[in-house]
């Protein structure tokens, strides 16, 4: 079946599989949040963007992606309660390491009673089995906000691959039609567009894909053209 990136609280997962990486998608909780999962294709190795809420259904799909539970890595993309009330019952069930922007490790570390093994800044990779992540700094939405880069190798054998697509996982800094909160606080959405548009944007071509915390996903073309609309409105 074709990946979509549609997926309802309290349906199944969505699977993209590429060459190296299956990406599974799944809806949790009351605020439909995102939950990722990344499988190594050839070590088994498993990465978990957001263990957001409901643990049961976290951990089964840590399960689809590895029937013994392998889970190597919890990122939190930032410190909001709403991505990290699985935190500990994952955390727990599997031995899995967290890691956490810089600025908002304490807060998820006081909030969830989880230790946050590594506190990851802009730039820094994390390397998953054979996968390489890396982190972006999003700054705006919340200080420690964090963005992964996955881009894909250059062969390309499954029909969804595509060689050098960069796969970027944004928490809630980066939605279909804009930026995340910031409260109408001019500051906070000013730092957080202005690094959207340089750290990602500017970077990343339009083919780059966007998994979002929550909702559909989108690409960087498709919302490119709206980058100055979006400054103007000033949300």
């Amino acid at each position: 079946m074709t990946y979509t990136g549609r997926v309802v609280v309290g349906g199944p997962s969505d699977l993209r599989r590429l060459d190296a990486v299956e990406i599974r998608k799944l809806a949790v909780g009351p605020l439909a949040n995102d939950v990722y999962l990344l499988t190594c294709r050839r070590t088994g190795a498993q990465v978990l963007v957001d263990a957001a809420d409901s643990p049961d259904d976290v951990l089964a799909l840590v399960r689809e992606g590895s029937p013994s539970a392998r889970l190597d890595l919890v990122v939190t993309t930032h410190r909001h309660a709403d991505h990290s009330r699985a935190l500990a019952a994952v955390a727990a069930g599997t031995g899995a390491a967290v890691a956490v922007g810089d600025p908002d490790a304490d807060a998820v570390a006081a909030a969830t009673g989880v230790h946050v093994a590594r506190r990851v800044g802009h730039g820094d990779v994390l390397q998953v089995g054979d996968l390489t992540l890396e982190v972006v700094a999003l700054r705006g939405h919340t200080p420690g906000s964090v963005a992964l880069a996955y881009r894909e190798p250059g062969a390309v054998r499954e029909p969804e691959a595509v060689a050098g697509r960069v796969h970027l996982f944004t928490g809630d800094s980066l939605f279909p039609g804009g930026v995340g909160n910031t409260d109408r606080d001019p500051a906070r959405f000013d730092r957080l567009l202005t690094d959207v548009t340089e750290r990602v944007f500017d970077r990343f071509d339009d083919a780059t894909w966007v998994y979002p915390g929550h909702g559909d996903d989108t690409t960087l073309g498709a919302e490119r053209p709206h980058l100055g609309a979006w400054r103007e409105r000033g949300w």
